[in-house]
């Protein structure tokens, strides 16, 4: 005997209209206004990677359990994955590629190289970003500071304590002597 099949009620077929219609919204990207149009079911993740080219936000585990795909949005650490690009209109997106200033390293990423804080380097844009996030708060964190900031980026290879040193080194005021 078959079944008969359920017709979507009227809010329902709404509902999916509206998903499927492409959205457009103005924000900026690393500095750069922007205006983009897509299906508002998409990720920030995606949208960076496959519309932008902007490939430096890694897709780890795609369920906002690794950190490897964080971005600062509005100054805060934001995982590009669980985040849908419909919802940043007037918004401000920094990634990794954002941090290069006129060809020149972050002092995070300068002190990430220093300290050999990098190995396969898959973790290291989302962790550069929220330490950032962090120092952009708290210039001078100590290091339990460091390791609450960290908490949400999972880290394979390299191991967390270069990873604090080089945040560490990143922080710390330089005395110049003249």
């Amino acid at each position: 005997m078959k079944r008969p099949t359920k017709q979507p009620n009227r809010s329902s077929r709404k509902v999916i209209t509206e998903i499927e219609e492409p959205r457009r919204i103005n924000l900026t990207v690393n500095g750069e206004a922007m205006s983009l149009t897509f299906r508002s079911w998409r990720t920030l993740l995606e949208v960076l990677r496959d519309d932008l080219d902007l490939t430096g936000t890694k897709e780890g585990c795609d369920g906002g359990e690794c950190g490897a795909c964080t971005v600062l949005i509005d100054d805060e650490p934001r995982l590009a994955c669980m985040t849908l690009a419909a919802t940043l209109h007037g918004k401000k997106v920094l990634t990794i590629e954002g941090l290069l200033q006129n060809g020149n390293l972050h002092p995070l990423q300068r002190a990430f190289l220093e300290k050999g804080a990098v190995q396969c380097g898959y973790c290291t844009p989302g962790v550069i970003l929220s330490a950032k996030s962090l120092l952009d708060r708290n210039p001078t964190p100590a290091e339990d500071d460091i390791k609450r900031a960290l908490s949400g980026n999972l880290c394979r290879c390299t191991g967390y304590q270069k990873i604090i040193d080089a945040v560490m080194e990143a922080a710390e005021p330089k005395i110049v002597i003249a």
